[in-house]
Order: structure tokens, then C-alpha cells, then sequence
């Protein structure tokens, strides 16, 4: 491998604070080698159009659910909410293709790249034929997807989902639940599948359903099995009020409270929405080490509920986002969710500021807070404009509106809370560029082939 030319921007976010001037330098297996702030831009240096910042991690994901955005938005009885939104999903869930899941997520893959982020955990849960049997490829749904992260540069950390029952007192799955079925050796086989595929930029972990969808016997299972595997595991938890009232049915307990007593959760582990926990809940995620993985454009459009966001950010936990559903696909959309959720509960303005650490800024603190958090939401040691991470970044695109004129101060907060649209103008993956003046190359065809599928799903 060659190493690629050295990059040269005239700002960058480093160290939680733009420095001017910096020579960023990629090693050949497309990690970054050297960042130096208040360095002149060498000759051989390709100059980038505009201030730099890294980029960040959709820490949750269901890329089918991209053919389901702008379906569910019509009520036509006396009540709407979650669960009836999950029936209607499933009509989606039971059609798609390997060749149209291939499709939507390379579409969706792009727009996810545009939006600001470089890696994407799948929570994989589609994994069998429509009538539910197993495909003579096992990988066949899986293999869409790696595919489909490959051909468009988004790095991808794939999570096959332990699915095996429809609710605590359901042992069984629903019909319309059945290409979702898979035990312990399904999920370890799969997760062992992806990584011998061998693509570049795809790993992956694992993941449970839920509390309701995965008996507990099977998760201890699962869990033992893993043994010392530093993959990522992610779990949905506590993100619908009905859930925690089955779970306290089932169990005496509340979900976070239950798993964590129930297993040693540490710093592989994922809690994704969390919407409903309580103070010792939250105190208990935190001394574990465990993170968080927020959806907050998802959970405003399902009706989920605000999560307990200064807490959570009070304590130790590691945050990340997440665009889940796929109606939201640029994380400065998700970070002024988190911010205007909070606002509105509390009615106050900037929630998730702390001067008090010298920490004012709300965009930045929340953008610093996820971009960490991140990391072990995929599986990373470290990430961002760093020695040894990944050589990813987002080129800003100045003139945008909302940006144009700011203070250099300024920027972040700008395109957090003043942008209408991802203002990207490059986005770079392993020291290659993969978008440029905000469009991927193959755009058009991508497009098309995902609007085929679309249509052909909508019917």
C-alpha cells in the first residue's frame, strides 16, 4: 500500500478547540500518522477547502427501515404510538430483498456520509428468507449490507441480533416476526461470518433484541460464549414505558436495574435509547462503564420520550447518537434534537452546557461527548483527530447557510443549531476521500437502484 499525500487544513477541531493551520498525515493502512497545528502548508500537501472536524459514529442503526421513512405518518384510528408504528414497519421487514436491502443501504450508507458520519453499527436483525426459513447463504442479508458499506466508502460494524421470542410472556415469535428468528449459534456464526468476509472498514459485534425479545438463559448463553471478544454488544432498553411496566411484571424489576444485576456489564456493553431510567439506574451504568446510544430524531418521531439527558451527561457514562429509523441522517439534526428536547421539557435554553467545567458551549460539549462515546459504541479504541485513529474528517462547507459569516468560534454552534442541511463539502474515510463538493460519486446510480426498491416496497 502507498501512503497517502499529506492533507493540509487551514483549521481544524483539535483537543476540544479549533487550531489554525494543521498538517494531517495518514499512514499506508489509512491511519493517522501526524496532526500538527501552526504549520505552514508543505508543497506536496493537498490543501482542504475548508475548516476540519472528525467525524462521527452512528452508533445504531436498521438500514431496511430507510425504505419505511415517510409511511407511517398518517393516523387512522383513534390512537397511534410506537407499537402500531412496529406493526406497520413489519410489512417492510417481511418483503425486502438481499438485492434491495443491498440498494437501500447504499443509498442510505451516502446520505449518512453527507450527514457527517464514517461508521455505522448496524443492529442487524433480517436475517432469513420471507417465509422465514434460512437462506442457502446464510450471510445472504448480512453480505447486503457489508457490501453495500463497502461500495460507498461508510465504514460498518455489523451487530447480528439474538431475536427469539415476542414479549416476556411470549416465548415465541410472531408470524410477522419470523425472518427475524436466530439462538446464540446464529448470532455468534453470523458475527464470525462478517468478519471473515474480509471488506475493508467492516467488522462486527453483537447484539440482543431487547429484554422482552431474548430469554434470559439464552443471554447468558450468548454472553459466555463471547468469552473475552472486545466486540461491541448492544441491547435496546427501557425506550417504551410499556416495556418497563412488562419487564416489572416479568421480572420485579425496571430493565436497566435488572440487567444490570444480572450481568457484569463493562465498557463493551450498549445500552441503546434508555429513555426511561431512573436516578439509580443511571448511577449504576456509570460505574460500570458501560455507554449509551441516544436516537433523539427517532424517539421524538416514534413518541418515545425524553431521556433524563443532564443526568446522563452529569455522570461518567459514555453517550453516543444514533439515526435508527432513518428520519434523521446528519448528526447536527441529532444533536439539536438532544439539545430542543430538553429545552421544551425544561424551558430552559442551552441544557447541556456546563460552565461551571468550562464548558459553555453546548454544541461542542455534545459533539465532544459523542464523538468519545463513539468509539466504544463501535468496537474503536479511540477515534477522531487522533494518532492511531482511523483517518477520517468532514471538511466544513463555510458558505453554507448558517455558517457563512459566523465567527471561527462559532462554527460548531452554527451548524448544530443554524443549518437546514448537512454542510459538508468533503467527507474523508481511511485517507480517501469519499465525498467531494457534497456528492458521492456514483451518486446517480445509487439513487436510482434505492428509489426501484423503494417503490417496489411501498405497494
Amino acid at each position: 500500500m502507498t501512503t497517502p499525500q499529506p492533507l493540509w487544513a487551514p483549521s481544524a477541531w483539535l483537543d476540544g478547540r479549533w487550531q489554525d493551520a494543521v498538517l494531517l498525515r495518514a499512514d499506508a493502512s489509512g491511519r493517522w500518522a501526524e496532526i500538527t497545528p501552526g504549520v505552514p502548508a508543505p508543497a506536496d500537501a493537498t490543501r482542504l477547502p475548508g475548516a476540519v472536524l472528525p467525524p462521527l459514529v452512528d452508533a445504531h442503526s436498521h438500514a431496511f427501515q430507510r425504505a419505511f421513512v415517510g409511511l407511517a405518518e398518517r393516523r387512522s384510528g383513534d390512537h397511534d404510538d410506537f407499537w402500531s408504528w412496529r406493526d406497520r414497519m413489519y410489512g417492510v421487514a417481511l418483503r425486502i430483498s438481499p438485492d434491495q436491502l443491498r440498494a437501500v443501504a447504499a443509498q442510505l450508507y451516502t446520505e449518512l456520509l453527507a450527514g457527517g458520519y464514517t461508521q455505522v453499527c448496524e443492529f442487524h436483525y433480517l436475517h432469513h428468507g420471507e417465509d422465514g426459513r434460512p437462506y442457502a447463504d446464510a450471510l445472504a442479508m448480512s453480505r447486503a449490507l457489508a457490501e453495500a458499506a463497502a461500495a460507498t466508502g461508510m465504514g460498518l460494524t455489523l451487530l447480528p441480533v439474538l431475536y427469539e421470542r415476542a414479549g416476556f410472556a411470549q416465548p415465541a415469535l410472531r408470524p410477522d416476526q419470523r425472518r427475524f428468528a436466530s439462538d446464540v449459534d446464529t448470532v455468534l456464526a453470523l458475527r464470525d461470518g462478517v468478519r471473515a468476509l474480509g471488506l475493508p472498514q467492516v467488522s462486527a459485534g453483537i447484539a440482543i433484541h431487547s429484554l422482552r425479545a431474548a430469554a434470559p438463559a439464552s443471554m447468558h448463553r450468548l454472553i459466555k460464549g463471547l468469552g473475552d471478544d472486545p466486540g461491541p454488544i448492544h441491547i435496546h432498553i427501557a425506550e417504551q414505558t410499556a416495556e418497563v411496566d412488562d419487564c416489572q411484571a416479568a421480572t420485579g424489576s425496571r430493565p436497566i436495574a435488572w440487567l444490570a444485576r444480572e450481568f457484569e456489564l463493562d465498557a463493551r456493553w450498549q445500552l441503546v435509547h434508555a429513555t426511561h431510567a431512573e436516578p439509580d439506574e443511571i448511577a449504576a451504568v456509570a460505574a460500570c462503564g458501560a455507554g449509551i446510544v441516544l436516537c433523539p430524531s427517532t424517539e421524538a418521531n416514534l413518541g418515545d420520550g425524553l431521556a433524563d439527558l443532564p443526568r446522563w451527561l452529569a455522570s461518567t457514562t459514555p453517550l453516543s447518537i444514533g439515526s435508527d429509523s432513518q428520519v434523521g441522517r446528519a448528526w447536527p439534526e441529532e444533536l439539536r434534537w438532544l439539545e430542543y428536547g430538553q429545552r421544551l421539557l425544561l424551558r430552559r435554553r442551552n441544557v447541556a452546557a456546563d460552565p461551571a467545567r468550562a464548558e459553555g458551549a453546548t454544541a461542542a460539549r455534545l459533539f465532544d461527548r459523542v464523538r468519545v462515546g463513539g468509539a466504544a459504541a463501535a468496537g474503536f479504541r479511540n477515534w477522531g483527530l487522533q494518532i492511531g485513529a482511523r483517518a477520517d474528517l468532514l471538511v466544513l462547507d463555510e458558505a453554507a447557510s448558517g455558517l457563512e459569516g459566523l465567527p471561527a468560534s462559532h462554527r460548531l454552534d452554527g451548524l448544530v443549531f443554524a443549518t437546514a442541511a448537512p454542510a459538508f463539502a468533503e467527507v474523508w474515510v481511511a485517507g480517501r476521500r469519499v465525498i467531494a463538493g457534497g456528492a458521492a460519486a456514483e451518486g446517480g446510480s445509487r439513487r436510482a437502484a434505492c428509489v426501484q426498491a423503494l417503490r417496489q416496497l411501498a405497494r
